[in-house]
């Protein structure tokens, strides 16, 4: 049975409402609760009968959070005064208590799991109710590929995340150890971007090219190859499809090439208006000659997105310190740009 849904406080009107946000992971629910805030509701997420749960991180005795509590077989037990509740939000046991008030209950949330990705609806007044089941990732479940993840923190807005995420041509400054390459060769690669309703695709192409640390690292590259960079964005999470092949060996826009890969799954999800969690997994296609470079490929990405977030947490610090200055465009802004738009139509049209 699904919990049931409650209707969003007017707060969640700066973010985009009806749709699925990424919340976690499958393996992160294990034997104790989890407390996360997702568009500024403080939430308890836990397992109980093999299904992932989010209720209201607040007891409805003494507004203890309720992840500071132990799980039990039948649900969540305050840790405060062991009240005791289930997957719906409602109290099941009050201890010394046969009596239980109706309304000794807490907020439930819809989430699904699916390919390892914990999912939670927010809706509006409109819609409080899933519209869809949430999106698949068949890379989690593919053979040929491997792929670890984590969970970064960003204090700093989500909409950064987008910028850095959409617009790849900051690798070679920022990410020369890893991933990054000629810092020329990024900034004129030979770039497209394409929009569809609330997608956006950008493409990126940097033909005969050096390939940076990290590809070295998992494929056996005998000099420079073709690079290529397909950056999808959806309004809740971006997919991002980087790779090599040996120089016109594989059309780049052939969805069936080879080569080396790294698929990147990247949900990106308000904390509050000024932070963000970022949930991250990185896939790879190991090479038959060489050992297992999944940990090689997950270490130096999360090394990657390290430096990104001290880049991003930068950013937005000065552009506190500089409030109202002005800024310039400049030709990798188009995907950005195109995002933001999006963003801005989305939450206009649910406050009218």
């Amino acid at each position: 049975m699904n919990a049931p849904h409650h209707t969003m406080p007017e707060s969640s009107s700066a973010f985009p409402l009806d749709r699925w946000y990424v919340v976690g992971f499958s393996w992160e629910l294990t034997d104790k609760p989890i407390a996360r805030t997702i568009l500024g509701h403080p939430l308890v997420l836990f397992r109980m009968a093999e299904k992932p749960v989010a209720l209201e991180d607040r007891c409805c005795h003494k507004s203890l959070p309720l992840s500071l509590g132990a799980l039990e077989e039948g649900g969540l037990r305050c840790g405060y005064h062991g009240l005791l509740f289930g997957e719906d939000g409602a109290c099941k046991d009050i201890p010394g208590q046969a009596n239980i008030p109706c309304e000794a209950r807490v907020r439930a949330y819809e989430i699904r799991e699916r390919d390892q990705i914990l999912w939670i609806w927010f809706g509006s007044s409109e819609h409080p109710a899933p519209q869809a089941e949430p999106p698949g990732y068949w890379v989690h479940s593919d053979p040929q590929y491997k792929f670890r993840g984590d969970v970064f923190h960003f204090e700093a807005p989500y909409q950064l995340v987008h910028d850095n995420l959409l617009d790849l041509s900051h690798l070679g400054y920022v990410h020369l150890r890893t991933i990054g390459g000629n810092a020329r060769i990024h900034m004129e690669a030979d770039m497209k971007v394409e929009q569809e309703g609330e997608t956006i695709r950008v493409t990126r192409y940097m033909r005969d090219s050096e390939p940076p640390p990290t590809y070295t690292a998992a494929r056996p590259f005998s000099g420079n190859v073709d690079r290529w960079q397909e950056i999808d964005f959806r309004v809740t999470h971006l997919l991002i499809w980087a790779g090599a092949v040996e120089p016109g060996s594989d059309s780049l826009s052939d969805p069936n090439r080879g080569g080396f890969h790294i698929r990147g799954f990247h949900g990106v999800t308000p904390e509050t208006e000024t932070s963000t969690h970022y949930f991250w997994t990185v896939a790879t296609n190991p090479h038959p000659d060489m050992q297992d470079v999944t940990e090689i490929v997950r270490s130096q990405s999360e090394l990657t997105f390290q430096e990104d977030k001290i880049v991003i947490e930068a950013q937005y610090r000065n552009m506190l310190r500089f409030s109202g200055a002005s800024t310039v465009d400049v030709h990798v802004d188009v995907g950005p740009n195109r995002a933001r738009r999006i963003i801005d139509r989305l939450c206009v049209k649910q406050r009218c």
